[in-house]
C-alpha cells in the first residue's frame, strides 16, 4: 500500500533514506482529483527515477476566487488507488497548516512570464504557484519535477523559477493528454454538464483550425477571430483570450522562425477551460 504522508518531518525521514542510498527522486505536484493526465506524469517519472513522490495539495494561495477553491474537486481515496497502479513510492498530502504554518510570510514571485494571460485574468495566481512549488521542491528534495504542458504558462513560470534561483531540480514538461474527442484532460472537466461536455471539444478544434490557418499563411488576427466565433457559436459563454505568443517568453510574437504557442481560455457551462497548442 502506498504510504500517505501528512507532515514534512515524516516525508523527510523517508526521503533522506532514499538520498543516502543514492537514489534519484522525481516529484509530481498535483492538486488531486487525478485523471490519466496526472498518471501519465507519474508514469514518466516512474520510468526515469528510482523513487516517485506525488503530492496532493489544493493550494489556497493560487486561487483568487474563494468559491473556486471551495468547489475544487477532492477525492484522495480514489487518487491513492489510481497512484497505486503506477505505482508511486509515496503520496504527500499535507494540510494547509503544514504548508503555511502560523506566521508564514514569504511570497515567491516570478516577473515577466507570469504577468500576461492567466496572470492578468487571475491576479496573484502564479505567486501562489511559485511559492508552493518552491516549498514542495524543498520538502521533497526532488531531483526532477514533472509538469503537464496543458498549463503551458505555469510550466514556463516553474522553469524560470528554477533557472533564476539555481534550484537543483530538472523540470520535465510532458505532453497534454486528451480525451478521444480532443478535450484536454482536466480535474475541472467533471463539473461540466452532459450538454456542456458534448460541446467542449469545439475548444480544441477551433484553436487547432486557427493554428493550421496561420501556418498556411492566414493572418493571426483573422484566424483567432474565426476561432473565437466558432466557440461562441457552439455555446461558450465567454472567450477570455486566444493569443499567439512566443513559446518561452510568452510575449506577443509574429516571428514564425521561433517556437510559438497559441493559448486560450474560455467559459462553458460555468466552467473555465484552458488549452494551448504549438503553432
Amino acid at each position: 500500500m502506498t504510504p500517505i504522508l501528512r507532515t514534512v518531518a515524516d516525508l523527510r525521514t523517508l526521503v533522506r533514506g532514499w538520498k543516502a542510498a543514492g537514489e534519484m527522486i522525481g516529484v509530481v505536484p498535483t492538486m488531486g482529483a487525478l485523471h490519466d493526465g496526472h498518471l501519465s506524469l507519474a508514469r514518466r517519472a516512474r520510468g526515469e527515477c528510482d523513487r516517485v513522490i506525488t503530492t496532493i495539495f489544493v493550494n489556497p494561495r493560487q486561487f483568487n476566487n474563494p468559491e473556486d477553491l471551495k468547489r475544487y474537486p477532492r477525492s484522495e481515496a480514489a487518487d491513492a488507488t489510481l497512484l497505486a497502479s503506477v505505482p508511486v513510492d509515496a503520496i504527500f498530502a499535507p494540510e494547509p497548516e503544514e504548508v503555511y504554518p502560523e506566521g508564514f510570510s514569504t511570497n515567491v514571485s516570478v516577473s515577466g512570464v507570469s504577468e500576461p494571460l492567466e496572470g492578468k485574468m487571475r491576479p496573484g495566481h502564479f505567486d501562489g504557484v511559485a511559492t508552493v512549488v518552491s516549498k514542495l521542491f524543498g520538502m521533497t528534495l526532488a531531483d526532477r519535477g514533472y509538469f503537464g504542458q496543458k498549463d503551458w504558462q505555469q510550466l514556463q513560470v516553474v522553469q524560470k523559477l528554477v533557472r533564476d534561483l539555481n534550484l537543483a531540480v530538472t523540470i520535465v514538461g510532458c505532453e497534454t493528454i486528451r480525451e478521444p474527442d480532443g478535450l484536454a484532460m482536466s480535474s475541472r472537466n467533471v463539473r461540466l454538464s452532459a450538454e456542456a461536455r458534448g460541446r467542449a471539444p469545439v475548444f480544441f478544434a477551433a484553436i487547432s483550425a486557427a493554428a493550421r490557418d496561420i501556418r498556411a499563411g492566414q493572418s493571426d488576427r483573422m484566424a483567432i477571430r474565426e476561432a473565437a466565433e466558432a466557440m461562441r457559436a457552439a455555446g461558450f459563454e465567454r472567450v477570455e483570450y486566444i493569443e499567439l505568443r512566443d513559446a518561452e517568453s510568452l510575449l506577443p510574437s509574429d516571428d514564425s522562425s521561433r517556437p510559438r504557442r497559441m493559448l486560450a481560455a474560455a467559459w462553458l457551462g460555468g466552467v473555465r477551460l484552458i488549452d494551448n497548442i504549438p503553432v
